[in-house]
């Protein structure tokens, strides 16, 4: 059938919402303030940590308790956006955030800082799956989606190096409480804007009544999971209470999928999740996460402790990814997303990402960041530009209008979980090969500078181990894309409102984060 023979109540017309493009605006700005969040923080965590007399131990938990709040409630906050309305999750996401920076930002103890920490995690899981959703019910004609989600895509790639400059100049030239104030205006702008431009349809609202076993069954189960390779990166992957957490985060998730398939209203309908395109991009996109926030971190050290450059000069070296993942993006994917199938942008995308890991697997200590850094930014941000950008506006392909905020919560929850597993993971694998670099070289360092050579070489040498690793990575989630995706391309013309059985959910994409 064609995508706009059945219009159910509620459906957009082509032209899609007269406010459609002023609306992008301010989701893309609320977009950029989350993904900024995730990384800033990072560059003002040890003048936080100095100031609030945070220990060694603890220090952890400014990440942590982030990570935990915001990956552990995606799922019930995307449910949550079907149930209120997402323009209205939107607004108080927005403003709840905004009040939990200011809380992190006057901190004066470091229970007082965790617990903003918290809160700002809370509200970002209610904000961002509402954003994505909000994306897919205004823009409805393909190629003008496919622009709006290159903008989308850029930002939400770059976002995280964007944090790591400014974090660096705020933390640098002000204080390390302007790296959350910062926040504030970007909220209010954005809710503002939010509150009097967005017209959200009607007719898309899921008001079934909600799902209490499954929320707590998968919140529990995805804070356990976060935790548990938390705890790995810190405590080792043998360690009593790492091994408990994944035990536990098994048994819940398990139990969460049984009680699912069995409530007649389950917080996540299985469909979603079942369904071999929107599996292939959630697991795909998981994949690539871990890669690419390992990566993150080990290029961060390795030129702030190996190369001696400022947190200012290390956040413009990645200017370089974001240039890539721009021109990707909005230039490649977004100019080719309605003349070729999904998996022809995806694949060959996350293979030129894996291109630009295999230069970072020739780190040195000497290496130059014009011959080597800047080519391999170059091609990471172009591959991930080109294969984010069609991964998130497939994400819920053929997905009722009222699931549309649990389904872009899937994406969400891939990420987050992506990026505890890659930190995780890949931290140690990188520790382990410095160890034992470390410990067959030492004996022949006969002074102490000798010593610190080799220390140092350790150190790439385990980056290096490491990225070879995440090449692999991003490799696998090229198969899975090739193998699984099949939809998106050429068909795909509009957004279709319906709701009324699964052959008008298989005509078209509807798309959301």
């Amino acid at each position: 059938m064609s995508a706009t023979a059945s219009k159910a109540p509620g459906a957009v017309e082509n032209t899609g919402d007269a406010n459609r493009w002023k609306a992008l605006v301010f989701i893309a700005l609320a977009q950029l303030m989350v993904v900024l969040d995730a990384t800033i923080v990072n560059i003002a965590l040890p003048s936080a940590q100095t100031d609030l007399g945070i220990s060694d131990g603890n220090r952890q938990w400014v990440v942590t308790a982030y990570a935990l709040a915001f990956g552990g409630l995606l799922l019930f906050g995307g449910r949550i956006a079907d149930l209120w309305g997402r323009k209205r999750a939107f607004v108080i996401g927005l403003t709840g955030f905004a009040a939990a920076s200011a809380l992190g930002g006057a901190a004066t103890t470091g229970a007082m800082m965790f617990g903003a920490r918290a809160l700002q995690g809370v509200f970002g899981a209610l904000l961002a799956p509402a954003a994505l959703s909000l994306l897919a019910v205004m823009f409805t004609d393909a190629k003008e989606r496919a622009k709006a989600f290159g903008i989308y895509g850029a930002i939400a790639g770059g976002g995280g190096a964007v944090g790591f400059i400014l974090g660096g100049v705020l933390t640098e030239y002000l204080d390390w409480r302007w790296t959350f104030f910062v926040n504030i205006p970007f909220a209010v702008i954005a809710a503002l804007g939010a509150y009097f431009v967005i017209r959200e349809p009607e007719g898309g609202r899921n008001r079934n009544p909600l799902d209490i076993p499954g929320v707590l069954l998968s919140t529990l189960g995805l804070v356990s999971l976060v935790y548990g390779f938390t705890r790995a990166e810190s405590d080792g992957w043998g360690d009593t209470t790492t091994v408990s957490l994944f035990v536990a985060s098994a048994v819940l998730l398990i139990a969460f999928v049984v009680t699912e398939a069995k409530v007649k209203a389950p917080l996540l309908p299985l469909r979603v999740v079942t369904d071999r395109n929107r599996g292939g991009i959630y697991l795909s996109l998981g994949i690539a996460i871990i890669a690419m926030f390992g990566t993150f971190l080990f290029l961060t050290y390795y030129l702030q402790v190996i190369k001696g450059f400022s947190p200012i000069k290390t956040g413009f070296a990645f200017l370089p990814m974001i240039a890539g993942m721009m021109v990707g993006s909005t230039q490649i994917g977004a100019r080719l997303m309605t003349r070729v199938p999904a998996r022809l942008l995806m694949g060959p995308g996350f293979l030129v990402a894996s291109g630009g890991m295999l230069f970072l697997t020739q780190l040195e200590i000497g290496s130059s960041y014009a011959s080597l850094i800047l080519p391999a930014m170059l091609l990471l941000g172009l591959g991930m530009g080109t294969a984010f950008m069609p991964a998130m506006s497939l994400a819920t392909l053929g997905v009722e209008p009222r699931d549309a905020g649990v389904a872009s919560a899937m994406v969400n929850t891939s990420q987050q979980v992506g990026g505890a597993i890659g930190t995780a993971l890949l931290n140690t694998i990188a520790a382990s090969a410095t160890t034992s670099y470390i410990k067959d070289h030492i004996a022949t360092a006969t002074s102490k500078p000798q010593a610190q050579l080799v220390q140092m070489q350790g150190a790439v040498h385990g980056y290096t181990n490491a990225i070879w690793f995440a090449v692999g990575m991003l490799v696998l989630a090229s198969a899975i894309v090739v193998t699984l995706v099949t939809a998106g391309g050429p068909g795909s013309t509009t957004v279709s409102g319906s709701a009324e059985g699964v052959e008008d959910e298989l005509a078209v994409p509807v798309v959301a984060h």
